[in-house]
C-alpha cells in the first residue's frame, strides 16, 4: 500500500524540479535573439550602460550595484542576488517581482524565451 504515496510523492517532486531544470536548458542562439526586446536599455559591455544599466557580470551579482547607474530604492533595497532563477522571476514580471522598480518593461511570458535569454546572457554577459 505504501506504493501508490511513494510513486505520487516522488512524481510531485519531478513535477517541481522540472521548472528548474528548464533554466539550465535555453538555447543561447535563440536567446540572442530574444534579447533584441532588451538591448535597446542594456548593453552587454562593462561600464556601458543606457537607459539601463550594464548586464556584463550580471550573474552573481547583487541587484542595485553597478557603479554609475542610479537604481530605484526598491532594487538597491531588494537584496536580490542575481542567478537562473532570480533572472528567470524577474523577467517574467519584473514589476511584481520588484515593485517600484525603474524599469517599465512588461516581462516576457514564454518560459521558453526566458530560458533561451537567460542562456544567452550566462554566455554574453561573462
Amino acid at each position: 500500500m505504501k506504493f501508490p504515496v511513494i510513486a505520487t510523492t516522488l512524481a510531485a517532486a519531478l513535477l517541481a524540479l522540472s521548472g528548474q531544470a528548464a533554466l539550465g536548458e535555453g538555447d543561447a542562439a535563440a536567446g540572442e535573439n530574444v534579447f533584441k526586446k532588451c538591448k535597446a536599455c542594456h548593453a552587454l559591455e562593462a561600464g556601458k550602460k543606457k537607459i539601463g544599466p550594464s548586464l556584463n557580470g550580471v550573474f552573481g551579482r547583487t541587484a542595485g550595484t553597478v557603479e554609475g547607474y542610479k537604481y530605484s530604492g526598491a532594487m538597491t533595497d531588494s537584496g536580490i542576488v542575481w542567478d537562473e532563477a532570480t533572472m528567470d522571476a524577474f523577467l517574467a514580471k519584473p514589476k511584481e517581482y520588484v515593485p517600484k522598480t525603474k524599469m517599465t518593461f512588461a516581462g516576457i511570458s514564454k518560459e521558453e524565451d526566458r530560458a533561451d535569454l537567460i542562456a544567452y546572457l550566462m554566455e554574453a554577459t561573462k
